[in-house]
């Protein structure tokens, strides 16, 4: 097993913080398994315990936000452990005790489809350590070879005799073995478990309604807290009047923040209605005049700017401009969007003297840690972190501005927890946006219809300038070119330019990152490039990625199972488009009709995907609809937009999400495993789906979407 990590208290913050909004500041290094001095119960690894009545315990150290994680986690523990997939439950893992053991259990983060790819090799290299540590401890007990033994199914057997053990009879002495640092893992051709549909280990909790979020906290003698930010992004607090609610039945305290107010009470109805009788003077400083269109203009200077860093520059693209047959330009336009989790943001913080507790459904419990220790000026062994189930999450749940509120909160009520509740409004209005993008491309074509010549000019957001600064080389965030500057094609001059264009407004992760508007907008213009060529959108992408087996498999494969190219009923047309990131590759085909007033039908999406191999089959398929519907929703009405350096968006109301009567009438998932690579699948299957769908769109009504949301351009779902 890997050799045990030491980290000091500031390596810890460094690793785990996300002050700043840092998804994936993690150690890339994998987790030591060294036994930690006196740990009860027995335990094989940081990760497994085996009970005496032969149940499994796997801790998960990645959170649950609906995808599926902690049951693939285990999964992949269980498989190489040989134990009974029936008696497996799971936990989540104790930020005190990942402070103690020297960050035994790895990264905590679960940010970029990183969950299965970032932690299988270590989550299996766990589980045939510990079978190989009861195989050894049976062996030991009947004193034979351990190469007569065999585990499966959570029994060890003798071979030559038939004597059995079960896991539970001998986990107490093999806890006390040393972990193997060699363990054979299974050849992907043995694998009983993986690859097979198997049950989620968080739905039965769900279905019956069992307290699992962060919403649910409950904790006796616990108080209420409603929040009001300061409307104006980077905006100040100025004053607060608190006349009309002193007296008040329920109130406990009135506290201020830097930017903010919170009421707390006794329930957070009182709390609220409290918080919306105060009198608040903000000051909005230099951004009170801010719209999206004073912004938008911000950003377009980027496509203007004469002088911008060039982050790909192959060939020469003007020398190819001036002998092209032909030359198409376009410009391309996507808004800032919210997460709208269904879970407003909300954490439970006790701070009793020196020591904090938190309650919190956090995407990196870590982050929560080192956030909740900073805010109370406590060591970080002074705290625990109890990571909830996620209502949805997308990336905002990162951030940590939630937590530091709460923790400032419950300091000012010491001694008694707190549970910080935003409404709806607040989470609307106070995100960590997608950032608006700005594309312009131009291209060459030859006589024969070959791309020769393409350049981009992108000005957008970064939001690395905000996380991890350090990661900007010369002007570059990279991370905010991702399906650009990484593109598959092959084009003999290719030159990216990059202009970064950073407002007042807060810009961050948001499922699939940059991997959703760039990948609409390069594949739209793919189609453009098609359209003028007078070739097939399908075949004019064949030819440009013969290179890139994986890319071209799913395409493929999304072409295939659509039938592509066979006839279809009268109005109904189709769209195609192609996309990898996060470490997969994925494909999508869009069957439409519109109709004369602008009435969308989407009759059918057919989405190919390989990320290398499927743990589970059944959460994948899922994922690959949760895809179709969170980006649907972006694309049909996603659109956050600014008056006075204000959103202007509240609620659901006004920022649509897709309804259930509303999803297509056919999604087929293709699941196409090639093997040899571990990839995510949380984001790309959503990479392809707003370009396959607007490429349709023009196939249909001959109008080409190159701004999105498609609300602003006279469609509505049928």
């Amino acid at each position: 097993m890997p050799t045990p990590l030491r980290l000091s208290r500031r390596d810890f913050l460094k690793v785990s913080t996300a002050l700043g909004g840092g998804l994936a500041l993690e150690l890339t290094l994998p987790p030591s398994a060294a036994l930690a001095a006196g740990t009860p119960g027995p335990e094989l690894t940081p990760w497994i315990v085996i009970n005496p009545d032969n149940s499994v315990l796997i801790r998960v150290a990645r959170s649950e936000m609906g995808q599926g994680s902690s049951t693939g986690l285990a999964m992949l523990v269980a498989e190489e452990l040989e134990c009974d997939w029936k008696k497996v439950r799971t936990e989540f893992v104790s930020t005190n005790e990942q402070v103690r053991r020297n960050r035994a259990w790895g990264s905590m983060a679960t940010g970029g489809s990183r969950s299965i790819r970032d932690s299988q090799e270590y989550l299996r290299q766990a589980g045939a350590a510990a079978r190989e540590m009861l195989v050894a401890a049976a062996a030991q007990r009947w004193k034979v070879s351990r190469e007569e033994c065999d585990a499966e199914n959570g029994v060890i057997t003798h071979l030559p005799s038939g004597r059995k053990l079960r896991f539970g009879q001998v986990a107490q002495a093999a806890s006390r073995l040393e972990p193997p640092k060699d363990a054979k893992l299974k050849d992907p051709k043995e694998w009983n478990l993986i690859g097979r549909p198997a049950r989620r280990l968080d739905i039965p909790d769900k279905v019956r309604g069992k307290p699992l979020f962060g919403i649910d906290v409950q904790l006796p003698g616990m108080a209420y807290a409603a929040i009001a930010q300061c409307p104006v992004f980077r905006g100040k607090l100025v004053t607060v009047a608190d006349e009309r609610i002193k007296g008040l039945r329920g109130l406990i305290k009135v506290v201020k923040l830097e930017d903010a107010v919170a009421v707390v009470a006794d329930n957070w109805w009182r709390a609220n209605r409290m918080l919306k009788l105060l009198a608040i003077e903000w000051d909005a400083g230099p951004n009170g005049g801010a719209s999206t269109e004073s912004i938008r203009e911000f950003v377009r200077f980027g496509l203007e700017d004469s002088s911008v860093p060039v982050a790909r520059n192959d060939g020469d693209v003007e020398a190819a401009f001036s002998s092209a047959a032909k030359v198409v330009e376009s410009e391309y336009y996507a808004p800032f969007l919210n997460h709208a989790p269904m879970e407003p943001m909300n954490c439970t913080a006790l701070v009793n003297g020196d020591r904090v507790e938190v309650w919190a459904p956090t995407q990196n419990a870590e982050a929560t840690h080192a956030a909740a220790a900073a805010t109370a000026g406590v060591p970080l062994e002074n705290v625990e972190v109890h990571l909830t189930h996620l209502g949805g999450g997308f990336g905002r749940r990162g951030f940590q501005d939630y937590t530091r509120q709460a923790v400032s909160i419950a300091k000012a009520v010491e001694g008694r927890p707190v549970k910080l509740l935003w409404s709806r409004e607040e989470d609307m209005q106070h995100d960590y946006y997608r950032p608006m993008t700005l594309m312009r491309f131009k291209a060459a074509l030859d006589s024969g219809g070959r791309l020769t010549a393409w350049r981009v000019r992108d000005a957008s957001h970064s939001i690395m300038a905000g996380v991890r600064p350090q990661e900007i080389k010369e002007g570059i965030d990279r991370h905010a070119l991702g399906g650009i500057v990484d593109m598959p094609y092959e084009v003999p001059n290719l030159r990216i330019e990059f202009a970064m264009r950073n407002s007042h407004v807060p810009v961050g992760f948001m499922r699939t990152v940059f991997y959703s508007q760039n990948p609409f907008m390069r594949e739209c213009f793919v189609d453009e490039l098609a359209h003028a060529a007078g070739k097939d959108p399908y075949e004019f992408r064949r030819a440009m990625l013969q290179g890139k087996p994986k890319d071209l498999g799913v395409l493929d494969a999304a072409a295939r199972v659509s039938g592509w190219g066979s006839p279809l009923p009268a109005g109904v047309h189709r769209g195609i488009a192609v996309q990898d990131s996060h470490g997969s590759y994925a494909a999508a085909v869009f069957e439409v009709s519109v109709s004369g007033a602008g009435e969308l039908d989407i009759r059918r999406v057919v989405v190919a995907v390989d990320p290398g191999y499927v743990v589970n089959p059944d959460s994948a398929e899922a994922q690959v609809q949760s895809c179709v519907a969170y980006g649907l929703t972006s694309v049909l009405w996603g659109e956050i937009t600014l008056k006075e350096g204000r959103v202007e968006q509240s609620n659901f109301h006004d920022y649509r999400i897709m309804r259930i009567a509303e999803m297509p009438k056919r999604i087929e998932a293709v699941l196409v495993p090639s093997g040899g690579f571990w990839g995510g699948l949380g984001e790309t299957p959503l990479a392809p789906l707003a370009p396959a769908l607007c490429n349709a769109i023009f196939a249909a009504t001959g109008k080409r979407i190159r701004s999105l949301p498609l609300k602003n351009q006279g469609l509505r779902l049928a």
